[in-house]
């Protein structure tokens, strides 16, 4: 592979990393502060927070491996085989997590926090082949999952953040009830 394949994507993936490495921190922001209005459960947290963070920092391992220097072939293929591999694992791991949980799941949590999460880390495997053949086209389509994957996070954890919410509203209500 040519070196200065790779050469025009630097910003790109310091822009889509630090994103990814803000939107952690933020997340771990809103979970403390939920934390300490009791708001939070752990089955909650295994099923809908850590997926969030591991997407995030998916991304953010992605990014950082894409920018290290005198990449080949033969390492982005296994760096994107491995990425996916584990990611389409963690995908079932947080399947089996959704169903363990004291709420039932609906189609709109599926989708967003296994569905497209586990289809997109399997995309990332294919890419890891294509990579040999394609290379431009496979750098396009991990750059076009790190952006899906970064807004899968955002739509995730703001869905945490708007229950979170609306069940404080709903505790308070109920206190001022009795």
């Amino acid at each position: 592979m040519d070196a200065s394949l790779l050469a025009g994507w630097d910003n790109f993936y310091v822009i889509i990393g630090s994103a990814a490495a803000g939107l952690t921190g933020l997340t771990f922001v809103v979970i403390a502060l939920s934390h300490d209005a009791g708001l939070v459960r752990p089955d909650g947290i295994r099923a809908f927070v850590t997926p969030t963070i591991v997407h995030f920092g998916g991304v953010l391992a992605l990014a950082a491996y894409v920018s290290m220097p005198h990449q080949h072939v033969a390492t982005l293929s296994a760096g994107f085989l491995v990425g996916g591999a584990v990611g389409v694992a963690y995908g079932l791991h947080t399947a089996r997590n959704l169903r363990k949980v004291d709420y039932v799941p609906v189609r709109e949590d599926w989708v967003w926090n296994v569905i497209v999460p586990t289809l997109a880390y399997a995309t990332l495997l294919g890419l890891g082949i294509l990579v040999w053949y394609r290379a431009e086209a496979a750098l396009f389509g991990v750059g076009g999952l790190a952006v899906m994957m970064l807004f899968v996070g955002i739509r995730n954890a703001w869905d945490i953040a708007v229950w979170m919410s609306l069940s404080k509203e709903q505790r308070e209500q109920e206190r001022g009830k009795t």
